[in-house]
């Protein structure tokens, strides 16, 4: 008779065990694809769920087997427990994962109006990440306990819990604070995933949001990190708070002899060539006229803000071409107005002089040329060569 208790009956408990782990995972991936054909969804669960679950069928079933052919190995039992709880615990983690990324699925943020999906995708990456920390938390706790010490140990920890709760959480305040913004941001709809928000003077788009801190994608691909208390205690701006549309200005300053009316009918026909302007609205104004310059303000609207940007620079450049061939004179001229002559004609001296005193040779015209004839040299006439 054969004898299951022997090394050679533990070797076979353990093959024959193994083989209906394997025959019980084929029966009931045929199971779950028999009653769902045609569907995605068992394509994505057999991928998440196949090694864990598999695993988990063949540690239950070795630790069947050799309880069976050596019973009473006390350490073997609990090396199969410790390695049953870490097992279950990442199957349990798979079917999490795949039952939140199923629900992710079905809201797509790559699609126009996408508030709702955006929404839902950053509560559902939240509660994931909750969802695994407590099952690491319980499993790791779980394999603590199967230790005789740590039960001896447990009465006493839990006895002082509540001053040892209140010391973790002086200790760990700003962690919790953060993991409680976390959470406060997923459920409070403050942000979610793809916004465009303005932070710390910074233009990108909500990354990623987890239980403590907040990924941007910057526009020029950069990444910055801010815990989530950032988000909860400081002001920022959120372009798609409660839509993606967006209106936008061009403003451009212009000489004095530029026609508004030519610049809106321009205006007009620079819109009908694009197809990244969504029509709600166009508005061309002139906004201010000081300092020698006319200020234009154009007031364009886009489905959102990349698009906007786009739009306002092919506008800017459309409009400087057709002031440069179209309309040269209302590009800003400076003017200079010339005083100096008129200040050198007001500060000469006036041909009429009038003083107090007139004398022989001083005080008019005449007396100044009587003067000039005396003062001027007298020719010298040699004759015979004598002098006279």
């Amino acid at each position: 008779m054969f004898d299951w208790h022997s090394w050679l009956g533990l070797a076979a408990s353990v093959a024959i065990a193994l083989a209906a782990a394997f025959v019980v995972a084929v029966i009931t991936k045929l199971i779950v694809v028999a009653a769902t054909k045609r569907r995605e969804w068992p394509r994505a669960l057999t991928s998440k769920a196949r090694h864990p679950y598999r695993l988990l069928l063949a540690v239950i079933a070795t630790w069947a087997a050799i309880n069976f052919s050596m019973p009473g190995m006390d350490w073997v039992d609990h090396a199969f427990l410790i390695a049953l709880i870490a097992v279950g615990a990442w199957f349990i983690g798979a079917i999490v994962s795949f039952g939140i990324g199923l629900g992710m699925g079905r809201y797509r943020i790559d699609v126009p109006d996408n508030r709702v999906a955006r929404r839902i995708q950053t509560q559902l990456a939240i509660v994931r990440r909750l969802a695994f920390a407590v099952i690491v938390i319980v499993a790791a706790g779980s394999i603590l306990l199967t230790f005789p010490g740590v039960q001896a140990v447990g009465a006493s920890v839990l006895a002082s819990a509540g001053i040892v709760s209140i010391v973790a959480g002086l200790a760990a305040q700003s962690t919790l604070a953060n993991v409680f913004a976390g959470v406060q941001l997923a459920f409070s709809d403050a942000i979610r995933v793809d916004d465009v928000v303005i932070a710390e003077g910074e233009w990108g788009r909500i990354e990623e949001v987890t239980l403590t801190y907040v990924v941007v994608h910057i526009w020029d691909d950069r990444r910055m990190v801010l815990p989530s208390t950032y988000f909860t205690s400081t002001p920022f701006e959120n372009w798609t708070r409660s839509g993606s549309e967006l209106l936008g200005s061009v403003e451009i300053d212009l000489d004095w002899r530029v026609s508004p009316v030519a610049m809106r009918a321009e205006l007009d026909r620079i819109l009908a060539r694009t197809n990244i302007w969504d029509g709600r609205a166009s508005v061309l104004q002139v906004t201010d006229a000081t300092g020698g310059f006319v200020r234009v303000r154009i007031l364009v609207t886009a489905v959102d803000a990349p698009t906007l940007f786009d739009l306002r620079c092919f506008i800017r450049e459309e409009m400087v071409e057709w002031l440069q061939t179209q309309d040269p004179a209302a590009i800003p001229r400076t003017r200079v107005q010339m005083v100096q002559s008129e200040q050198r004609a007001e500060s000469a001296p006036t041909s009429e002089t009038h003083t107090d005193q007139i004398g022989l040779f001083t005080g008019s015209a005449q007396a100044e040329e009587r003067a000039s004839l005396l003062t001027s040299s007298i020719p010298i006439i040699e004759t015979d060569g004598r002098r006279d």
